[in-house]
């Protein structure tokens, strides 16, 4: 994740006024979150407290967005199931969390970029061991603890836990009880010397809308029994996972707003070595998606993390003039969907004759690879495009957000971004064209593609098999464009080279491939 540049945060006058309070603004997020989800007791005779292991989903990613009164995005909250081994001597599960304050907060009052982690009997979500990184204003420091608690689970005596909770410990023990509408919770969470007691009351179900979707959820409410009250009300999702959606509080006259951004499962990360010796440049392997979290197998060409990196080049000149990238970023649910998430981005280097950096960030289905969210946002010279989509494809419908505009569309449109991984889904057959409609910026095009002919590629000093292919659209002037693509003639489809006429001359850009060996 990445800060804001200072540029772009001016300083606000009423920062240090509204601001001012014994806990930071990503300290008490971090607190609220918590204290939301910590119910460790239930006012019931001295039994075992019910405890659901799947709520520790090896892989999941949650991600949040924090308002602090009149500050959007203030900071940034993601909380991450790392993984189950044997850790420091113990079977454990391990949970990070991450904090960061964000644009004007984190420029004019605090920044904080702070670093968690808890290690969790699996059997009670009991921690033994926490370590934290707090970078704060220019400082760091690193601290850890062990917990001297057996690994026996958490049980039911008069409100009060028999295991000590640490804050990120807490927010996933709560999500392994039942919440079970009409239930007291009380808890008692510890973090370094402070010491926070507090009532969890489930009020009962509702449906929630949020950024990212409308929600089943279960409604909680927080009585603070120590320290100041926060007046909070939280929700979480109402299936056997109990994710924190919602979370709103007040404080000192100012409302804070904690909202889940994405919600993200995939597995551990694991080396797989390359099937053939073309290969996208890939930084840092991406895990595949897990398939055990009720995600369907993908039987698609490609996988979540491949990586399409090139290099663009203007006429004949051997010096590239920018970078051309592709990448499935990941798969989970966005917008209250199941999708893939594939970013395309274009850059122009220093010495080009434009400047240019444009991107699109596209969220598909990953049955039909059909585009239900795009976001555009443009930069070439002086002139800047930022528009965002979503995509009814039952309905044939994109809407635009601010200002709120309907397109229609015929069903089963692609984006630029998912048509260029749809093709490779296509019967690229010598002679045999295949018809799309992909939304071009503003409406919709009927994009045609036609496989030319096989033929030997030379890509950067290697003769490659490849299927050349034409794409035309429904313009007066069809192949204006002069659009070919070549691709690998095997399963896989990997684009190995584009080609285009634009204003400028004729560009290609060509895949940046792994040397023969």
């Amino acid at each position: 994740m990445s800060l804001r540049h200072a540029t772009s945060c001016p300083y606000h006058a009423e920062v240090q006024r509204i601001l001012r309070s014994p806990l930071t603004i990503a300290q008490l997020a971090a607190l609220i979150i918590c204290l939301t989800t910590a119910g460790s007791a239930q006012k019931a005779p001295p039994a075992e407290a019910p405890f659901n292991l799947n709520a520790y989903r090896i892989g999941e990613r949650l991600t949040y967005n924090v308002n602090y009164s009149k500050f959007v995005s203030a900071a940034h909250i993601e909380l991450v199931v790392a993984g189950r081994d044997k850790f420091f001597g113990h079977e454990g599960i391990q949970l990070k969390a991450h904090v960061e304050t964000k644009g004007v907060v984190n420029v004019a009052l605090l920044s904080i970029n702070n670093d968690y982690t808890t290690y969790v009997f699996p059997e009670s979500g009991l921690p033994y061991r926490a370590q934290h990184v707090v970078r704060q204003s220019g400082r760091t420091t690193e601290a850890s603890v062990d917990y001297d608690q057996t690994a026996a689970p958490a049980r039911l005596n008069s409100g009060e836990t028999s295991g000590t909770l640490d804050l990120l410990s807490a927010v996933y023990r709560v999500r392994a009880m039942p919440l079970a509408p009409g239930a007291s919770y009380y808890t008692t969470v510890k973090n370094e010397s402070e010491e926070y007691r507090a009532q969890i009351k489930v009020d009962g179900r509702e449906m929630i809308k949020t950024s990212v979707g409308s929600f089943d959820a279960i409604a909680t409410h927080v009585n603070m029994k120590s320290g100041p009250d926060y007046d909070i009300t939280a929700y979480f999702s109402d299936d056997e996972w109990h994710i924190p959606i919602l979370v709103n509080a007040r404080y000192r006259g100012s409302d804070i707003q904690i909202e889940l951004a994405a919600s993200v499962v995939t597995p551990p990360q694991r080396t797989t070595p390359a099937r053939t010796v073309v290969v996208p440049t890939t930084p840092t392997p991406t895990p595949a998606p897990n398939t055990t979290q009720n995600l369907a197998p993908l039987d698609l060409p490609f996988k979540v993390g491949e990586q399409l990196n090139y290099r663009v080049y203007l006429g004949k000149s051997a010096t590239p003039i920018g970078s051309l990238n592709f990448e499935i970023k990941t798969r989970g649910r966005f917008f209250n969907r199941d999708g893939l998430q594939i970013i395309g981005s274009v850059q122009t280097d220093a010495g080009a004759p434009i400047a240019i950096k444009d991107q699109i960030t596209t969220y598909v289905d990953p049955t039909t690879l059909l585009p239900f969210r795009t976001e555009i946002n443009f930069a070439e010279a002086r002139w800047r495009h930022t528009k965002n989509y979503n995509i009814d494809q039952d309905r044939g419908a994109a809407t635009t957000e601010a200002p709120r505009e309907r397109v229609e569309i015929p069903v089963g449109t692609h984006d630029l971004v998912s048509a260029f991984y749809a093709l490779r889904t296509f019967d690229l057959t010598p002679k045999k064209s295949d018809s799309i409609s992909a939304m071009a910026i503003h409406r919709p095009r009927t994009l045609t593609v036609t496989t030319l002919q096989r033929e030997m590629l030379d890509l950067g000093g290697q003769k490659i098999a490849a299927i050349m292919l034409q794409l035309t659209s429904d313009e007066p002037q069809r192949d204006r464009l002069q659009i070919r693509i070549w691709v690998g003639d095997d399963a896989r489809h990997l684009p190995l080279r584009i080609a285009a006429v634009t204003d400028l001359g004729a560009v290609h850009a060509d895949l940046i491939v792994v040397p023969a060996r």
